[in-house]
């Protein structure tokens, strides 16, 4: 019997990607309207990225620290940048010019999604609101993002997450107790308003996308940051609205639970997590301390939030007489929630972070190795690529400009005219 012929491997399929073939056009800057089309890039949305000629989104500048050449020196490209704007492609256009917003028009024309991040009105003044966009593309889901949102009083307004983290309650419930040391407001280490509402965003546009695939009508999403701060209060705010009364500051306590919170150890702090009474009882067990789980203060969680500080001083005694491992490895062997404190350092250091890929290195083109902290959405058959690194200002501009059927001729003009960069 002949052999049969060999033929050569055919090369691997890429694994498909849930948002392939989606087009976004990105108008948005900064960090809550970016966060959100970067989740849309990472799930294989081709993201158009709107930049301003010569400056491009504020966070290019805001460093250091900046991305480091090969000769150790700093690029123009900012961290912080660099956080939020992997898997697209950058274009420079001056949209206060009429050949600008002309280009903006004819690219919305072609794209499934508008993100925009712009204050109430400034982009009708240049023909480039929803309603002007969609009577074009009626299939056009338009996302704005702003501060307070497109209606009420404080619509104008510019809106900065720091100050929504004040005026939305999250700096009252955030930071030590106002009757300890160091109490007082407190804002969370990060832009969470900002991270909050491109989460949100996000959501609110995937909806949008199969409505639009359904019944072929876009529509617009109107997300304001003190909106989503608001809603991201979860339980304390469920508990003012039950209650009538507004909680406060509990530093590193639980406003619901206890022992939920930091306790110094010998060496350091650890975090002790007790949610339910059997692990309690566990707990004090750990602790040598058995009759406190049948003492009527403290046997049920309701009795120990009551007795709060009648038991939490006594624990913290105990605690500090011996080192955090101590404690961490008796805790996880009786399977009591619990955890070190790390700085980042530790934190990309763990070998459970290191094996959940957290980090991603991407070649950029003024780098040999760009390092960014990974998505964190885990899909099994469309999972999530990096296929771009964070562009540099204009590095698609000619690119785009070809896809969107100008010639040669045309795009030297409008780089001419400075209209593109």
């Amino acid at each position: 019997m002949p052999n049969k012929p060999s033929f050569p491997s055919a090369a691997p399929a890429l694994p498909a990607m849930s948002l392939a073939g989606v087009r976004v056009l990105d108008l948005s800057r900064v960090l809550a309207g970016p966060w959100c089309t970067q989740t849309l890039a990472d799930l294989g949305a081709d993201v158009i990225k709107v930049e301003r000629p010569g400056s491009g989104d504020d966070t290019r500048a805001w460093g250091p620290p900046y991305l480091k050449n090969a000769e150790g020196a700093d690029t123009s490209e900012a961290a912080y940048y660099l956080g939020a704007n992997r898997n697209k492609r950058s274009i420079a256009i001056d949209i206060a010019t009429p050949e600008g917003q002309a280009l903006i028009r004819q690219l919305a024309a072609g794209v499934d999604v508008l993100v925009e991040n712009f204050k109430v009105g400034d982009l009708a003044r240049y023909g480039l609101d929803a309603q002007s966009l969609q009577a074009a593309n009626p299939g056009l889901v338009v996302c704005s993002i702003t501060g307070f949102g497109q209606s009420g009083p404080y619509q104008d307004r510019a809106g900065y997450d720091y100050a929504i983290q004040g005026m939305g309650g999250l700096m009252s419930v955030t930071g030590e107790r106002d009757d300890l040391p160091g109490g007082g407001p407190q804002k969370v280490g990060v832009a969470v308003a900002d991270l909050f509402t491109g989460l949100y965003a996000t959501v609110a546009i995937l909806a949008a996308l199969r409505h639009r695939d359904a019944t072929g009508q876009g529509q617009t999403i109107d997300m304001a940051l003190l909106d989503t701060q608001l809603a991201m209060l979860a339980n304390l705010g469920s508990n003012y609205l039950c209650t009538g009364k507004a909680p406060g500051r509990m530093g590193n306590a639980h406003q619901n639970i206890v022992p939920y919170q930091v306790f110094e150890a010998a060496d350091g702090h650890v975090i002790v997590a007790v949610g339910n009474d059997n692990q309690f009882a566990k707990f004090c067990d750990i602790l040598e301390q058995p009759a406190w789980a049948q003492d009527p203060r403290f046997a049920s969680n309701a009795a120990r939030v009551r007795h709060r500080e009648l038991l939490v001083p006594p624990i913290a005694a105990v605690i500090k007489t011996q080192p955090r491992q101590h404690w961490l490895s008796a805790m996880e062997a009786a399977k009591v929630p619990c955890g070190p404190i790390n700085n980042l350092a530790e934190a990309f250091a763990d070998p459970h972070v290191q094996a959940r890929e957290m980090t991603v290195a991407m070649p950029h083109p003024l780098s040999e190795q760009l390092r960014l902290v990974a998505s964190p959405i885990k899909l099994s058959a469309t999972p999530v690529r990096y296929r771009h690194a964070p562009p540099l200002l204009g590095q698609h501009s000619h690119e785009l400009l070809r896809e969107a059927g100008l010639d040669e001729g045309q795009i030297q003009a409008l780089l001419a005219a400075k209209v593109v960069a």
